[in-house]
């Protein structure tokens, strides 16, 4: 037994294609490591433009609007994911990291049966063709982060290769968009998912331990009133 036995096994992050009628996971992507850093942003979806108009100070928006939100902000993120085939020299890999590099890539590719279904209709004069839909995506961090998502990103540099030129390491900027009630039809599995997320936030929200005015240099309450 060795002297780091009980420290326990850390959490990977990772992507699961889940059926979005059904919900059953149709594949779980584990990345390799955990990224080192990720990046956030956070834009709410105001009801009034409230910019400064320039001279004096005068916004251009709806006074009326200015506190209004009309749904829930836009939230992207983006990090980078590393994977390397020197590290699991214990699994084989005769095509290097094709493999995971493919799954990744065709969560960003419509399938050969997709394109050959639209080519069809196409061929039959089918006016109007929809698009091609994607399975649900959800990413996950952990058990306080699991969200339905679409990649808008995908970069590859790949920085070793075997003698056969298949890649063995390559680091990829993954971008992607949390989809909201916003983006999803009412009843999709993907907006109830957003919907268990967004109260998982207020959940952790709430534990937070509030602060006081003192903190603030504000001497009470009055001080908020406006009044002089």
């Amino acid at each position: 037994m060795t002297r780091y036995a009980n420290i326990p096994k850390p959490i990977r992050s990772g992507l699961v294609v889940v059926d979005p009628d059904r919900g059953t996971p149709q594949r779980v992507i584990v990345l390799q490591f955990n990224p080192d850093t990720l990046e956030r942003s956070i834009a709410p979806q105001s009801a009034g433009d409230s910019s400064d108009g320039g001279a004096g100070g005068t916004g251009n928006g709806d006074r009326n609007e200015a506190l209004r939100l009309k749904g829930p902000a836009e939230e992207t993120w983006k990090f980078t994911a590393e994977i390397d085939a020197t590290d699991q020299l214990e699994i084989a890999a005769p095509d290097g990291i094709h493999p995971q590099l493919a799954t990744l890539e065709m969560l960003v590719q419509p399938t050969t049966a997709q394109l050959r279904a639209a080519s069809r209709l196409s061929q039959k004069g089918t006016i109007e063709i929809s698009p091609i839909e994607m399975p649900l995506t959800l990413f996950t961090w952990g058990s306080k982060r699991v969200m339905p998502v679409r990649l808008t990103e995908l970069s590859v540099n790949e920085s070793a290769f075997d003698v056969n030129l298949n890649p063995i390491r390559a680091s990829l900027s993954i971008g992607m968009k949390i989809l909201t009630v916003s983006d999803l039809p009412a009843g999709h599995r993907g907006a109830d998912l957003y919907m268990a997320h967004l109260a998982q936030k207020e959940r952790l929200a709430a534990a937070a331990r509030g602060g006081s005015l003192g903190a603030l240099g504000l001497p009470g309450a009055d001080v908020l009133s406006g009044r002089d």
